[in-house]
């Protein structure tokens, strides 16, 4: 029998260090993890306190049964995960234990953007009009009722992944395949594979959110950069603790509406909204921590911890969510500039680095082949940089720097 009475929460796998390990350092202060992984942890063990090793992480019904096995040998207060293809296996595990989060229908709601449409458009929340759609020749029919510029999306994927905008039937055909047959590991696959939606112009934000008894509370709010057009990968994250859209009275109705649509009432979210010229429009909902080091930025911000919010709603506890300070943050993600890069050397030249830069950290190692988008996508980051500052030029100046600062040999 432990002696440790913190809290245990089981945590279903953790994702890149590079890019998560904050969240499992912040929650092992206060909470004891046990780790389900198909694989022994290594960077891992600093901040858990237990593991099993499990077949498959997204088999949520395959771990039900060493979930309950942990479960009888001390108490389980909650499960949480903030990888988007386990999200779902998550919610199963969840539901096995009674758990808060345990609610399979509603995670499937925001795992499938097709579900997501569906509800969004039963209660009137403003989006882009979708058709799913399975062959070229539906995508067609489909554009012609949307209209161009059109947006193709997979179904089943996030992060932007596989997103291109078209601006006419002959650019829609031309990559109807690469978005239909696009694929990741562990990603969710359906008959019914690919979205036609329509353009929504404007900027683009996202909303980290704590959600308990289905009333939203939004936490932070990043302003998305976009880069390789016309595909719509994410490049860099702005979040201002002071942005003016979270005490905004229309943003957050439609915040709390996209939410109530969806019968989303325990958890955190991710909520990504267009703010167009024809009003706002919501683009997606991730039950889940924001990924790219959103929540990160949201921490240095707002001085909220995120990994210990999201923790507290899974264990179906108050969570702390009061900011303590004002500033902003960004980070922006590096890449080669030609397809199939082979990397010989990578390093950011510190002594070039201004004091508002808080981290520089290359993602590759030497001897790997890389590409830049669309073929690189989120695995064609070669490096990060994040900066904090009170003011947005400030960052941006920062992180300019850090990109002047970055040395990168290639091999020819």
């Amino acid at each position: 029998m432990t002696t440790d009475h913190r809290p245990l929460l089981l945590v279903i796998a953790t994702g890149m260090r590079h890019y998560r390990e904050y969240l499992l350092r912040s929650i092992g202060a206060e909470y004891r993890i046990h780790l389900f992984a198909t694989a022994d942890p290594g960077w891992e063990r600093e901040h858990i306190t237990g593991w099993t090793l499990v077949e498959n992480t997204t088999d949520g019904p395959g771990m039900v049964a060493a979930a309950l096995d942990l479960a009888a040998r001390e108490p389980v207060h909650g499960v949480l995960c903030w990888d988007e293809a386990r999200i779902l296996a998550a919610a199963h595990v969840a539901e096995a234990l009674g758990l808060p989060g345990g609610d399979t229908a509603m995670v499937r709601r925001c795992r499938d953007k097709h579900l997501t449409r569906v509800a969004l458009d039963a209660l009137g929340v403003p989006q882009p009009r979708p058709l799913a759609v399975s062959t070229v020749e539906e995508a067609l029919k489909a554009a012609g009722e949307t209209g161009y510029p059109a947006i193709l999306k997979p179904r089943g994927l996030g992060g932007s992944l596989g997103v291109i905008k078209v601006e006419d039937p002959e650019e829609l055909a031309g990559a109807f395949g690469s978005v239909r047959d696009l694929t990741v590991p562990d990603g969710a696959t359906f008959d019914v594979p690919v979205l036609v939606e329509e353009y929504a112009d404007g900027p683009e934000v996202s909303v980290d959110a704590v959600v308990q008894g289905g009333v939203v509370t939004p936490l932070f709010l990043a302003r998305k950069i976009l880069g390789y057009e016309p595909y719509c990968e994410e490049v860099g994250h702005s979040v201002d603790a002071l942005d003016p859209l979270l005490r905004d009275p229309e943003f957050c109705r439609v915040l709390q509406d996209t939410h109530t649509a969806l019968g989303f009432t325990d958890g955190f979210t991710h909520t990504e909204i267009k703010l167009s010229s024809r009003g706002l429009r919501v683009i997606e909902v991730n039950g889940r921590l924001g990924g790219d080091m959103i929540p990160y930025l949201g921490s240095l911000t707002t001085g909220i911890d995120p990994g210990l919010a999201a923790a507290a709603v899974a264990c179906g506890r108050t969570p702390e969510v009061t900011p303590s300070r004002g500033l902003v943050a960004g980070v922006r993600f590096f890449y080669v500039d030609e397809d199939d890069t082979t990397i010989e050397s990578i390093e950011f030249d510190e002594t070039g680095l201004p004091a508002a830069v808080d981290r520089a950290v290359p993602v590759v190692t030497p001897g790997a082949t890389v590409s830049p988008p669309p073929k690189g996508t989120l695995w064609g980051r070669i490096a990060y940089a994040t900066a904090v500052s009170p003011t947005v030029d400030e960052c941006h100046a920062a992180l300019d720097a850090a990109e002047a600062n970055l040395k990168v040999k290639v091999t020819a």
